[in-house]
């Protein structure tokens, strides 16, 4: 008489054999960071909170990063590489207005991550090549390098504020809600505040693209003004940290 065939063994539960597991690297680390932040948000950065997602001990992840500021000193990385690297053009208007359009282009594929850019510290070349990308055509055309700082500094500043807020504006400024963007004009309009009253309509909803165009031509118009001139036409009160007025705007002494 044959015997009874073996069952076949219980399928192991649990966490799959070490054998089988993806090796741990600081990249798939770091995407993992970033798939964090980009669904939770920069709060949600712990090294507990990754080692979870990864399935793997906290103590691992030091191996490759240097606890949470080296987890998201690599996300500035991550988000700094993804820049085009478009090259020089020579004038520092046309380059900085293309700086600008990429970086907002690439921020927008993670806007919760992005203040990492602003917030952090970089040494690494990778890291630092957007911001030579930026200073190179201003040093080249005769700026000071502390107006050249500034200005890619105040470039930064003015492409984040108004990510962050093309990211969560939401029904406050009727995008996507037309009912609440009406709720907001009709509250504005009864504010008893004239020029708000007056502006209500304006104020309750928000074209993104609209306020980052008029945005970075003041930038750039701001930028123009200051472009060092050559010659006759300088300035010779002009310096460092000054800004070099248009023809037309008169002389300050003018006005003392």
């Amino acid at each position: 008489m044959d015997s009874a065939p073996e069952p076949a063994p219980a399928k192991r539960r649990g966490r799959p054999p070490r054998g089988s597991r993806k090796a741990l690297t600081r990249d798939r680390v770091l995407h993992t960071a970033l798939a964090i932040v980009d669904a939770e948000g920069l709060d949600a950065i712990t090294m507990r909170r990754v080692a979870k997602e990864l399935d793997v001990d906290p103590m691992s992840l030091y191996n490759h990063v240097d606890g949470k500021d080296g987890i998201l000193d690599g996300l500035a990385e991550l988000l700094l590489a993804e820049l085009a690297g478009t090259s020089s053009s020579g004038d520092p208007r046309a380059d900085v207005e293309m700086r600008a359009r990429e970086f907002r282009q690439a921020m927008l594929q993670h806007p919760k991550a992005a203040p990492v850019v602003l917030t952090r510290q970089l040494t690494s070349r990778a890291a630092l090549a957007p911001i030579e990308a930026v200073l190179e055509p201003l040093l080249a055309q005769g700026f000071p390098t502390d107006q050249a700082v500034h200005a890619m500094r105040t470039a930064l500043a003015f492409l984040l504020g108004t990510l962050l807020r093309e990211v969560d504006a939401g029904p406050t400024f009727g995008v996507g809600d037309p009912v609440a963007g009406e709720q907001r004009r009709a509250d504005l309009a009864a504010s008893g505040l004239p020029a708000v009253a007056t502006a209500a309509a304006d104020l309750a909803v928000c074209d993104h693209e609209a306020e980052f165009e008029f945005g970075l031509h003041i930038m750039l118009d701001a930028l123009e003004r200051m472009r060092p001139r050559s010659g006759s036409d300088r300035d010779p009160e002009s310096h460092s940290g000054r800004i070099l007025l248009d023809e037309g705007i008169g002389d300050p002494s003018e006005h003392r």
